[in-house]
């Protein structure tokens, strides 16, 4: 079988985690945790960076920090994880789901100012596939109506709109390291945070509510409970492993990107032929080679087209389900309709991606997709 996914190991992840074992210092906010933070706060301006132990994590400490009440409604698209809604109901807050583009899965940024009423806090938008949302838009209705942005950049490391990149626009933003992810530590996240406000309170909250990070730091001769948190941070040895990753991230980007335009230059004469939609960036977004995907035309095409490749040992697959139709969420929804988002639903396909793929193995994958159109 070509799997859909294989982490791929740089070489000094078990070296570093042996370092960060022998230094004594497995707990969090060692010497590799930050190294981290000092990296993406210096190769993208993040004002601050804070790992986390998963996006999830990054996304509940945002939650916190803009103080989501019960009430409060957040505007999120209904094409994604569910953790990037999870986040903000945990805090009580409405859900108030938005449709997709028509070329794209990204929140369509028309469609956010007929959603704002008189309890909105929050837009979060999330760059599907590293592609970013229209942010000049979403910031300017944020701003609007006094609104707090919040990008979900999970899949969005190293990703740009209009050379700005993805994660440093909104007043915060939450990545993911998972192992699916461009660069991985298992699993893994990080809380940036561009805006002054929540420095403070983030190390805070980030410390099971302790101005913890403070006292080591000699800020404060004590330290104590002084908000409410939870232990978001990573240990050592999670940072340890996603260091050598990021010390690598300009090679697994190169190496990356061409297994994306390998895929596209492959299937662009069957999409063209109408057989299924190939992904869009649009002029002001940035591919940073997160995924590669189809758009099939039917989900009975899709099914089919799933089994086709598995007979050929291929192993592909469909990504989410429109969370205004879940159990769980769909009579809290209404009737209210999102035809781009059940679209994407029913019809995405995502093809095998990883960095160890062979240029012979990409092959095989593009000739079995054209085979079965054939």
């Amino acid at each position: 079988m070509i799997p859909f996914n294989k982490p791929f190991l740089t070489g000094n992840e078990t070296d570093y985690i042996r370092l960060a074992v022998e230094s004594g210092k497995i707990s969090g906010d060692g010497d590799y945790t930050k190294k981290c933070h000092l990296f993406f706060e210096q190769k993208f301006g993040f004002k601050k960076a804070l790992l986390t132990t998963s996006c999830t994590d990054a996304l509940e400490m945002a939650a916190i920090l803009i103080d989501i009440e019960p009430g409060d409604e957040v505007i999120v698209p209904s094409y994604t994880f569910v953790s990037t809604v999870n986040a903000f109901v945990l805090r009580g807050a409405k859900i108030i789901f938005a449709d997709s583009e028509q070329t794209n899965p990204n929140l369509d940024a028309t469609k956010i100012e007929a959603l704002i009423t008189s309890k909105t806090k929050a837009i979060v938008p999330v760059h599907y596939a590293g592609v970013a949302c229209d942010m000049d838009k979403i910031m300017e209705i944020a701003e609007k109506y006094d609104l707090f942005v919040i990008e979900d950049a999970a899949q969005a490391i190293d990703s740009y709109y209009k050379g700005r990149p993805l994660g440093g626009i909104g007043h915060m933003a939450a990545f993911s390291f998972h192992e699916t992810k461009n660069i991985i530590s298992g699993e893994g996240g990080m809380l940036v945070i561009n805006d002054d406000r929540f420095v403070n309170r983030a190390e805070i909250i980030r410390e099971k509510g302790t101005n913890r990070s403070a006292f080591f730091r000699g800020d404060v001769d004590k330290y104590g409970w002084v908000d409410i948190g939870s232990s978001f941070l990573p240990s050592e040895i999670i940072a340890a492993f996603l260091y050598a990753q990021i010390e690598n991230l300009d090679d697994i980007q190169v190496k990356r990107k061409h297994i994306w335009n390998h895929y596209y230059q492959g299937l662009v004469e069957q999409a063209n032929s109408g057989s299924f939609g190939l992904p869009v960036i649009p002029k002001y977004a940035f591919n940073n080679a997160h995924m590669f995907y189809l758009v099939c035309n039917t989900l009975q095409q899709r099914t089919d087209l799933i089994q086709h490749l598995r007979n050929d040992g291929i192993y592909a697959v469909f990504h989410y389900l429109s969370l205004h139709k879940s159990s769980y969420y769909a009579a809290k929804h209404g009737t209210r309709d999102l035809p781009q988002t059940d679209n994407f639903a029913n019809l995405l396909l995502r093809l095998p991606f990883y960095y160890e793929l062979t240029d012979d193995q990409l092959n095989q994958v593009i000739q079995s997709v054209n085979s079965f159109y054939k």
